[in-house]
């Protein structure tokens, strides 16, 4: 195991032929008679069709367009005539992807493929209230080529607050094998899990998940939703808590939170699908107690199957070691 060395840098930005847009220049242009009446964000529209009209609305109320030097509103009309200084905000769609000196730890890699073991904390694609200070900006600034794959060789995630081991593909051809190793089952993935209650025997979930009908951000075992099965076995008994260890068949969004608690056994420190009171006797932990800690599947290249393992992180040691002290 080794940590990615760091870069001189803290930002390599990828080139404009990788993201076009990416320092987007300011714009200016005359309202045209023909817009007369029109408004603001319909008379945009026109003038700059390369903009989408929903963009320059949002640009307007951000006070990122105006008219002879005023800040209309969208619905504000215009008469012709008028000054637009249209200045563009970048797209976070576009500047996520931006090289990032984020440290990682690399279990493996070769020319076709690493193994991250991803801290608790660390989101692993950018999306919405998270553009920045990803894995996949980690990836970027770790091996710059991966800006040419799609989501930069992810091929699978963890939660945020999930940690363990995770595959990232370096090519095309790898990443569309490991694709189809995920597609069919054939990866191991199997997870260190603390959950509430005592579970007195191994057992699997075979329940479908998908969106909850009223709180779209989180999942729930729905009729109608998509296959997920869950294996789990005990692995210790800490009086009311039991350390499991769960091996994915599928891979769904939240999936072992979400069939755990769906049997009564939430995982500790699960603020979505639990709680984060903690357990009697034990300290409280600050997020869900769920590692992937082992990894295995038939090397995209070579043909051989290769495993991994990860050692739990501090936090999560700490907690089994708490809980068998006041067991």
């Amino acid at each position: 195991m080794r940590v990615a060395k760091k870069r001189p840098e803290n930002y390599n930005v990828i080139t404009p032929a990788q993201a076009p847009g990416l320092t987007p220049e300011r714009l200016s242009a005359v309202v045209p008679d023909v817009c007369a009446g029109l408004r603001a964000d319909t008379a945009l529209a026109q003038m700059f069709p390369e903009h989408s009209r929903s963009r320059l609305s949002a640009w307007l109320r951000n006070g990122r367009i105006t008219l002879d030097g005023a800040s209309p509103a969208p619905k504000d009309k215009v008469w012709g005539g008028e000054q637009v200084v249209v200045d563009p905000e970048t797209d976070p769609h576009i500047t996520a992807y931006r090289a990032q000196d984020i440290p990682i730890t690399v279990v493996f890699e070769d020319e076709h493929l690493m193994v991250i073991d991803k801290p608790a904390g660390l989101v692993v694609h950018p999306g919405s209230g998270n553009w920045e200070g990803t894995l996949l900006n980690a990836l970027l600034q770790h091996a710059p080529q991966l800006a040419q794959l799609p989501r930069a060789g992810i091929v699978h995630r963890l939660d945020k607050d999930t940690s363990g081991l995770l595959v990232v593909a370096k090519n095309l051809a790898a990443q569309t094998a490991l694709v189809r190793q995920l597609q069919d089952h054939s990866v191991t993935r199997e997870y260190a899990a603390v959950v509430h209650g005592n579970v007195p025997a191994a057992g699997t979930v075979d329940a479908p998940i998908g969106r909850h009908k009223t709180q779209r951000t989180r999942m729930a075992v729905v009729p109608g939703g998509k296959a997920a099965i869950t294996h789990y076995e005990p692995v210790a008994h800490f009086g009311r808590t039991t350390l499991l260890c769960c091996r994915l068949e599928t891979g769904r969004t939240h999936q072992i939170r979400v069939h755990m608690a769906s049997i009564g056994h939430p995982l500790i420190g699960d603020a979505v699908y639990g709680t984060r009171r903690g357990v009697p006797g034990a300290v409280a932990f600050a997020r869900q107690a769920l590692h992937a800690q082992k990894l295995a599947l038939t090397h995209p290249a070579s043909g051989r199957r290769r495993s991994w393992q990860a050692a739990l992180p501090d936090d999560l040691q700490h907690l089994l070691d708490t809980l068998e002290h006041n067991a």
